[in-house]
């Protein structure tokens, strides 16, 4: 995950400070956005300035590759609907999977049904009659959490289903030579622990994600993550005991990129996030006890640029339609070159860098 500049192409997209307004949809124009998810399609439409108006839910069909594209655009039809105002401009999409954002398709969408390269991007602008942006959903998380908390230089942790990472560094949305920059959960870190879904053995998503905490903390009436530190909070020695490990594999993660790439802050993301606070103190405690004993992480301070994703806040959702004003000389899946995107205070994805494929497994 090494810093990118503008003219690094299939790397990143520019998140400039001070950088020129954006050249895409007109001030008052509502940007759409679409969170497709295994579970569900969760759909915003937003101004330029960031700002949500109108919010569309729907189930992710099982099917492939058409019907989840059928039913998002079900959910931008909804949107357009509910918007109260202009939506005609492109609409972005986060998924999970590798993503190729110059062509806009995706494979090994694995709770999608979608195993090889499938045209979401176009199939989807032949439905609703604009342009498509396709990212992966990671990585539009991390541009809505720029958006949201106003730092061009963070690395978002996605705590889901997996474990994964997405960074802005110095302004620049970094997606790697390879497109594989984050994927942090499947770094292996325990030559005895379990077999991950990707072939390896000890990922670090094995003990650090939200399915590593319904392994350990199962629950039928809340989400795991909820259950457990509840059960913790109430004085569950077991689950106190749980809920520290799972604590320490996310410091873990946290110091990882700290380490690598030395960002301002590191948001806290994901269906585990929803925890809130606790999640928040859980993991500083866990950073300040991993620091105790060495004088250089206590200078490093890692606890202290923690954030949490705003609860109220679909941020996924939001940096998807802020794809919608990717930069000149990006493109969209018709082959056209949109503006540039507001991002935080005052900044903008710009720069030739957000050219090229982009991929996350």
């Amino acid at each position: 995950m090494a810093a990118v500049t503008a003219g690094d192409e299939g790397t990143g997209g520019d998140v400039t400070p001070g950088g020129a307004p954006p050249a895409g949809p007109g001030r008052d124009e509502l940007l759409i956005g679409l969170d497709i998810g295994g579970t569900k399609i969760l759909g915003v439409a937003a101004g330029a300035n960031g700002r949500v108006v109108a919010q569309a839910l729907a189930p992710t069909p099982n099917g492939g590759g058409a019907a989840v594209t059928e039913a998002a655009a079900a959910v931008v039809g909804d949107l357009r609907r509910r918007a109260g105002g202009p939506v005609t401009g492109p609409v972005g999409v986060g998924i999970p999977g590798l993503v190729d954002v110059t062509r806009g398709v995706v494979k090994h969408a694995v709770n999608l049904g979608v195993d090889d390269w499938f045209p979401i991007g176009d199939e989807l602008a032949a439905r609703v009659g604009v342009p498509v942006v396709v990212d992966n959903d990671v990585n539009a998380a991390a541009i809505g959490a720029a958006r949201v908390t106003g730092h061009a230089d963070l690395v978002y942790l996605g705590l889901g289903t997996g474990l994964a990472a997405a960074a802005i560094l110095g302004g620049k949305l970094r997606r790697g030579a390879h497109g594989a920059a984050g994927e942090i959960g499947h770094i292996p870190v325990d030559p005895a622990g379990r077999r991950c879904r990707c072939g390896q053995v000890g990922c670090l998503e094995t003990t650090a994600s939200g399915s590593a905490v319904a392994e350990a903390w199962p629950a039928s009436d809340l989400p795991p993550a909820r259950a457990l530190f509840d059960a913790a909070a109430g004085g569950d020695e077991k689950a106190a005991a749980v809920r520290d490990r799972f604590a320490a594999r996310v410091a873990d993660a946290v110091r990882l990129v700290c380490l690598t790439v030395d960002p301002e802050v590191v948001v806290l993301g994901g269906g585990v996030s929803q925890v809130g606070e606790r999640l928040l103190a859980a993991v500083a405690r866990a950073l300040a006890e991993q620091a105790a004993d060495s004088p250089f992480l206590r200078s490093l301070d890692l606890a202290g640029r923690l954030l949490l994703v705003p609860a109220d806040v679909p941020v996924a959702a939001l940096g998807a339609a802020l794809l919608g004003t990717t930069p000149p000389g990006g493109t969209r899946s018709d082959g056209t070159a949109p503006g540039g995107t507001a991002i935080g205070g005052g900044t903008a994805i710009g720069g030739p860098a957000l050219d090229g494929p982009a991929a996350r497994p």
